[in-house]
């Protein structure tokens, strides 16, 4: 709490004089209200439509709050949720390496663990940062300089609601809480940019109204199943009756059925049974556009639907077509992604001409039997030694370069 506290504390709380309508060491605020002088900081961007409660709208339900300050978006639905936490996860998973002239040298201290005091490894710190990125934009701050080199020792990835970031003569500054932020000492990755936005903008910002959707259909999906959907059946007279004789008939059949429920029933003369159609659970679901929805926003993460278990993506699919998924999640999204941040770290936090990058093959490894075929074919074409395979497959001696980052595209 202390760090959270530096920050938005008051730069000169000596100074601030209580209110006169309360005691000395009560301050609730100014009673007669506030002026704000400075420049308005651009909020972070997160445009989705938000929904109103009309006539008819079921008073129990509450319409989302997507504008909460603290999480940009208040609840993602939880196809969203599982997009962001797969892809996550294996970027975070990916052994990173520094480099220098194409060869592996010794990492420094930030690639174990870039801040042991409030992380557990260089995994959490990665998929902090990543899901970050994909939400729109992250920040990551220095915490510590190498006296040497000059670059960050430690660092930490900051929530992007925490830093207000604004454009002055075209350049970004950053300030957290009422602490302003030198640019060199925060490092901000956006998803997507423009030189005249202060801010990062990700895939979910157009998928606001999709999300809403998705909401709203999930909770009506659940009001259906809550009250078993429409009655599945009503009673037809074949004359015009009042009001009162229709309640009438109406408490008398719900007395008697409630009396005699495994009994036939008995209708008085006009009167008829009309059967309703049932709702079976496929539609109480809303299964079809609620599929679709959700496979829109899949795509807009870069997650084949296949990987997030949505209905109806598996179809045919043979170990190779599989493969084939892998690897095209790797190269159309993952690669891409990872490599931006991975840049941005190298100038950010290495010396010029050193370079951090993950192992880009570790996710899309062909199995042992495969590799060892193509092998084989290297090393008859004298393309490869028995001793460079070896070393490929990590059995001994200093890993190749090119074998564990994937080398260059």
């Amino acid at each position: 709490m202390s760090w959270w506290r530096d920050l938005f504390a008051p730069s000169d709380p000596v100074n601030i004089k209580p209110n006169a309508n309360g005691p000395v060491t009560f301050n609730p605020g100014d009673p007669d209200g506030f002026q704000y002088d400075s420049e308005p900081f651009e909020a972070r961007a997160l445009p989705v439509p938000v929904p109103s409660a009309w006539n008819g709208w079921p008073s129990d339900w509450d319409t989302p709050d997507w504008q909460q300050i603290n999480l940009g978006i208040n609840k993602l639905v939880d196809i969203a949720w599982a997009c962001l936490d797969l892809n996550s996860n294996i970027v975070s998973a990916m052994p990173v390496y520094r480099m220098r002239d194409q060869r592996i040298i010794d990492p420094v201290s930030w690639m174990m663990n870039p801040d042991p005091t409030i992380y557990s490894s260089w995994q959490e710190f990665m998929k902090q940062a990543f899901w970050d990125f994909q939400m729109g934009e992250c920040f990551i701050m220095r915490w510590a300089t190498d006296a040497q080199t000059g670059k960050p020792s430690r660092m930490r990835v900051i929530p992007p609601w925490a830093v207000n970031v604004d454009m002055v003569d075209g350049l970004r500054t950053y300030r957290i809480g009422q602490m302003e932020v030198p640019p060199e000492d925060i490092l901000h990755l956006r998803y997507q940019s423009d030189t005249s936005s202060a801010r990062g903008r990700g895939p979910l910002e157009m998928a606001g109204a999709r999300l809403t959707q998705i909401r709203l259909l999930e909770r009506y999906a659940s009001n259906l199943a809550e009250t078993g959907g429409v009655p599945l059946y009503w009673i037809g007279l074949d004359r015009k009756v009042s009001k009162s004789e229709a309640q009438d008939l109406l408490d008398t059949w719900i007395e008697t059925r409630s009396k005699y429920a495994a009994h036939p029933a008995v209708l008085g003369a006009g009167s008829s049974l009309n059967q309703a159609r049932t709702m079976d659970a496929k539609e109480m679901g809303l299964l079809e556009i609620t599929q679709f929805s959700e496979s829109r926003i899949a795509v807009l993460l870069g997650v084949p639907a296949f990987l997030v278990g949505l209905a109806g993506a598996s179809g045919s699919l043979t170990y190779s077509n599989i493969a084939d998924l892998f690897d095209f999640h790797d190269r159309s999204s993952l690669r891409p992604k990872s490599k931006i941040i991975m840049e941005g770290l190298s100038d950010w936090g290495l010396v010029r001409g050193q370079s951090a990058e993950l192992n880009r093959d570790d996710y899309t490894r062909l199995p042992l039997d495969k590799r060892m075929q193509a092998y084989k074919t290297a090393i008859e074409m004298d393309i490869l030694t028995p001793k460079e395979v070896r070393i490929m497959e990590r059995y001994y001696g200093e890993p190749a370069a090119q074998a564990l980052t994937g080398g260059s595209d």
